[in-house]
């Protein structure tokens, strides 16, 4: 069997979620050893127990399901991230709870400089759409990965004028590849797969109805996914402000559109401002600056700064971030095999130096 064959199985244990999924292929040691594996060795992973391990080697995955998903995925040509690959989202392999298996429709890149969310509520204000078109055609600039939930409203607007700008945009689904929910919005889907960087993705197989189950676990994949979310109308409640609790819980940056105080939809926005969980912003031009995101005049190449007195491991981060331009931390504790703890008090000690600068989502750059 291939590997795909146990990747998908593994999403199909009853009471196997991705946290436990992920604990059983650490201590097993493998993806196949997880189901070949006896019951006294499963039951003492953390997490896992008796009840859980015995539902493991009792399970007999159906082998016509997952063929008939292998079968979809060649025929529709999917691209399957597992999240032992390299193509799997670095930010999102920092969630826990991160699905271990992706589903990829369109040529984009998980793993862009640049990720963020724009959500909102799906009914959508006149003044909502036009500050969120305004903000995707201004933020282009910066050259961002734009994701959102293909849901009707200002999701569905940050997609389609993304799509128009050509700034890359991905809908995180909550259902299958085989379908697209809500139905009126197959028209900016299909064109976002056509786009050059852009596409669908989803943690569910293909057959899965948009159930309401669902949204939350597809909020999740969208928080974790970006270096900040943008929330431009919400009501009291709703899927927007979930996303923004996820994304706060995941250390991700908050921002929130302002509006007047008796505006039904601009009452979740101001909770937020209020209750300091997100930062107010009027434009793309302050997400940019919170963010850190200063562009550099065109026609100007930046002379790298010469340092002096640095350590060796100082040295080999520099280098690195020479060449790279930008790294999260994880990414410049492998290619220099510094430890995790001696890169971080050397990056800190960079940062105060001023020779690198700290971004998002443990992201450094070079000054």
């Amino acid at each position: 069997m291939d590997s795909l064959y146990y990747q998908i199985a593994l999403t199909l244990i009853p009471g196997v979620g991705s946290v436990i999924a992920k604990q059983l292929i650490s201590y097993c040691g493998s993806l196949e050893a997880v189901f070949n594996s006896p019951k006294i060795k499963l039951e003492k992973i953390p997490g896992v127990g008796p009840i859980k391990a015995a539902s493991i080697v009792k399970f007999k995955s159906s082998s016509e399901i997952i063929e008939k998903e292998i079968e979809f995925i060649a025929k529709k040509n999917i691209t399957p991230v597992f999240f032992l690959d390299k193509n799997y989202p670095y930010r999102l392999k920092e969630c826990d709870d991160g699905p271990v298996l992706l589903f990829q429709k369109g040529n984009f890149n998980l793993n862009s400089n640049r990720a963020i969310a724009i959500i909102g509520t799906r009914k959508a204000t006149e003044r909502g759409k036009i500050w969120c078109e305004k903000f995707v055609k201004e933020i282009a600039t910066y050259q961002p990965t734009i994701y959102s939930g293909l849901a009707y409203g200002i999701d569905a607007c940050a997609h389609a004028v993304a799509v128009k700008n050509s700034v890359p945009t991905i809908g995180v689904l909550g259902h299958g590849l085989d379908r697209i929910y809500p139905f009126q919005n197959l028209g900016i889907a299909k064109s976002m797969i056509a786009a050059n960087e852009s596409g669908l993705l989803s943690e569910f197989l293909s057959g899965t109805n948009a159930d309401r189950e669902n949204f939350p676990k597809r909020n999740r994949i969208v928080a974790g996914l970006v270096d900040a979310v943008v929330v431009v109308e919400s009501g009291e409640k709703g899927g927007a402000l979930i996303t923004a609790d996820i994304a706060s819980s995941y250390n991700r940056e908050i921002f929130s559109v302002p509006g007047r105080v008796d505006d039904t939809y601009s009452k979740g926005c101001n909770f937020l401002i209020k209750s300091q969980k997100a930062q107010l912003i009027e434009n793309a031009e302050e997400f940019a600056f919170y963010m850190g995101w200063e562009q550099q005049e065109k026609g100007k190449t930046q002379q790298p700064k010469l340092l002096l007195d640095l350590t060796e491991d100082e040295q080999l981060i520099i280098d690195f971030l020479r060449k790279q331009k930008q790294a999260n931390i994880e990414e410049i504790r492998l290619a220099t095999k510094i430890s995790s703890g001696k890169v971080a008090a050397t990056l800190l000690n960079l940062e105060f130096a001023s020779a690198v600068k700290s971004l998002p989502g443990n992201i450094f750059r070079i000054i």
